[in-house]
């Protein structure tokens, strides 16, 4: 039996430290479990990680209590944490509260309890008859709990008999009723209703993939990870459903990862219709549950009650035992990389897991990663193919629209093309959506006397105007001011909004447009829970005859009366300097694209550009994913960026100029010091976004071909250096945000 337990205590900055474990508790704790510890004089909470048989520690002190029936991490979730901390060269104790949800964590919220009556007999002799006289109240409840057949709330009870607690008292008292309180699961699709749809049949490349998928399933961690490249409305959640279905049949389990939290509503309909008959086996996690859904769906997790689960990123680390499949639909979106430290990819992350659990992993995407689709090329991936839709529905048509010529006679954000689209579209009562991945009214508000731009004072951007709430707000830090009415340098009247964003796109169009039903998805317009389901229910169901959005509306939805699509500007992301812009381009286009025409009428996209010639435009256009590929891999093997090498990115910030800049620059003299010439390491400069949340940030960009060595490099050099107390550096390993 173990006498030790080395634990990560919460918020201890990511020290393992051993404790002996007293006679009360030998054999009650296991790797994983949660544990209250002692830490010089208070109690603290920690995770196990593992069990010792012997221990060199000094001043060994006796582990307090174990928290919870059960061990909250499996082995290879601590084996996963640990990676984590060496591959994202951060410490072990950020990586387990990733690994590990914050409501388990701080164990704050409890299970739901509910009172509940429940009929033990009925009074003999008809003597509910007697009581209708003397006690009609009495003998309502007792009718009621007979036709239930089942425990009922007592607020629903006494609601629905118009009784009170003195009715149940008497009933108590005489054996016939018992008042128990009963654990309540919070659902957050309590209120839903599922019709159980039944499986589609797959076409012939669907049934090539469908029986690959099969084959990694059986072969339990042998077969390579697969690449599912299918084009959009080609039936990639078709063959996720069957693929999950057959793991089911195994006695296994499966996660389903999405990377938006707006395409999580529409896929946990399409699973729990499909497994409507066991609906308790989906569970969701993503953050816009409440605390309480989240605590009741990750114990139903742990427990057992759930085999699958959906949700985003962090619904990787699901605490699911014997898992058969992983799947990552649009595997190369950016919002799998999380921006906080640790800074890991959920994609890397599944495959990881998938190796660690000997189960298959798919993932699938129209728009491949380079990364991915590297991997693919050289055999670690193995690629399999959807060239066409399914019912042979044809590709979206895409127009480009050169905005350089309609500007000359036409100021509107919508061209005269596409406002003709628009309206065709109304008159057939077909659906449209229009694009623009940029949230406010007006992007800048900017004096046309002295030049004088509206600017946050905490970070190095423009104000954007937001006119529903007349504020002038910073998307970085939400910095938020008035609109002036007049120009705070010179007191000139002439301040002008400049640029727009989607919530001018939705005025312009609903003025344009006054008989049509206009609403727009967006993190503005999305705050309230329930915001995206009901927004895509009331789409769905044709009460929304224009859907104006940002990029939450660019992916994984399927709307088969969408026939329209308008890209208001494509080029907003495509001359930032970033490696990744014109992929990034690419994949947006063809995704947004692919919402067009995926029922029975052909789709079609208009793309307004100020530079349609541009490769990422016209590779999209032609849906051209190959070419596209071919040509990006040129320039990233030119000049040794990802595939062709890691990259790892370390951010110097401070309140103050001075001392970010110096500490930049004494970081980067102890690197070029250990690092070896294989090495690149760039010279410390000011980051594209020089400031950020009130704070001046230089950048320092390392290559090397061998990132894990890198990883404990400088992890080594961090760990040594000497910063002052209002400077912060982190390291970010594979960065997906170089701003």
């Amino acid at each position: 039996m173990p006498k030790y337990a080395r634990v990560i205590v919460d918020q201890s900055g990511g020290n393992a430290f051993d404790y002996e474990i007293p006679p009360p508790l030998e054999g009650k704790i296991q790797a994983g479990s949660r544990v209250s510890v002692p830490v010089r004089n208070r109690s603290a909470r920690a995770t196990v990680i593992e069990l010792l048989d012997h221990s060199d520690a000094a001043g060994i002190r006796f582990l307090e209590a174990v928290i919870g029936a059960r061990p909250v991490l499996t082995p290879s979730l601590i084996r996963l944490a640990r990676w984590i901390a060496d591959y994202y060269c951060c410490p072990i104790e950020p990586a387990m509260r990733a690994v590990l949800p914050q409501v388990i964590r701080l164990g704050a919220v409890r299970h739901k309890m509910q009172l509940f009556v429940r009929l033990l007999q009925a009074p003999a002799g008809g003597e509910s008859v007697r009581l209708e006289g003397k006690a009609p109240k009495q003998a309502a409840v007792l009718r009621f709990l007979e036709a239930a057949g089942a425990p009922v709330p007592m607020a629903l009870l006494l609601k629905k008999c118009d009784a009170n607690h003195q009715t149940l008292a008497p009933l108590a008292k005489k054996g016939f009723v018992a008042v128990e309180p009963e654990q309540v699961i919070r659902d957050p699709f309590h209120d839903e209703k599922f019709l159980q749809t039944s499986n589609l049949v797959l076409n012939d490349e669907q049934n090539v993939v469908s029986q690959a998928v099969a084959e990694a399933i059986a072969a339990r961690g042998v077969a390579a990870p697969i690449l599912l490249h299918g084009v959009t409305g080609s039936g990639k959640t078709e063959i996720y459903l069957q693929a999950i279905q057959s793991v089911l049949r195994r006695g296994q389990t499966a996660i389903m990862l999405v990377p938006e939290i707006s395409l999580t509503p529409q896929t946990v309909e399409r699973f729990k219709s499909r497994f409507a008959a066991s609906q308790e086996c989906v569970a969701v996690l993503h953050s816009h549950l409440s605390s309480g859904e989240r605590h009741d769906e990750w114990h139903k997790i742990n427990e057992g009650r759930a085999r699958i689960v959906i949700g985003a990123r962090s619904a990787i680390f699901a605490p699911l035992e014997n898992l058969g499949l992983i799947v990552v639909d649009e595997e190369h979106e950016n919002s799998y990389k999380q921006e906080e430290t640790p800074r890991y990819h959920g994609r890397d992350i599944a495959v990881l897991r998938a190796s660690l659990e000997k189960c298959a992993i798919l993932l699938g995407s129209a728009t491949p990663s380079i990364e991915s689709y590297y991997n693919a090329s050289i055999g670690k991936y193995r690629l399999l193919r959807l060239t066409r839709r399914v019912d042979e529905r044809k590709m979206p048509l895409m127009r480009i629209v050169d905005l350089r010529q309609e500007s000359v006679k036409n100021t509107a954000l919508l061209s005269s093309r596409l406002c003709a689209a628009i309206e065709a579209r109304l008159e057939k009562r077909e659906q449209s959506i229009l694009f623009l991945n940029r949230r406010g009214f007006s992007t800048s508000l900017i004096c046309q006397v002295c030049g004088y731009v509206c600017q946050c004072p905490n970070c190095s951007v423009a104000l954007t105007y937001h006119r529903a709430a007349s504020k002038l707000i910073c998307h970085i830090c939400g910095h938020t001011a008035p609109a002036p009415a007049k120009c705070p340098a010179c007191a000139d009247p002439k301040i002008r909004f400049l640029g727009a964003g989607t919530e001018k796109v939705e005025e312009a169009v609903a003025r344009l447009f006054p008989k049509a039903v206009v609403r727009r998805m967006d993190a503005d317009a999305m705050t309230r829970k329930d915001s995206f389901r009901e927004t895509l229910a009331a789409f769905r169901t044709g009460k929304i005859d224009i859907l104006v959005g940002t990029q939450m509306i660019a992916k994984g939805l399927h709307f088969p009366n969408v026939t329209l699509v308008g890209i208001i500007n494509a080029d907003l992301a495509l001359h930032l300097p970033d490696f990744r812009a014109g992929e990034r381009t690419f994949q947006l286009l063809t995704q947004v694209a692919g919402r067009a025409g995926r029922g029975e009428v052909e789709g079609e996209v208009f793309v307004q550009s100020f530079t349609p010639f541009s490769p990422s435009i016209q590779f999209a256009r032609h849906h051209d994913f190959d070419g596209f590929w071919q040509q990006e891999m040129e320039f990233r093997k030119k000049y040794d960026f990802p595939p062709f090498s890691h990259m790892a990115l370390i951010t110097v910030r401070s309140p103050s100029q001075v001392k970010a800049a110096f500490s930049a620059e004494t970081l980067g003299r102890r690197l070029k010091e250990i690092l070896p010439p294989s090495t690149l390491l760039s010279e410390p400069a000011p980051a594209p976004l020089e400031k950020a949340r009130g704070e001046f940030r230089f950048h320092l960009m390392l290559r090397t071909k061998a990132i894990m060595a890198l990883s404990r490099r400088l992890r080594e050099v961090l760990d040594k250096l000497t910063f002052p107390a209002d400077v912060i550096v982190t390291v970010d390993i594979d960065p997906y945000q170089l701003m």
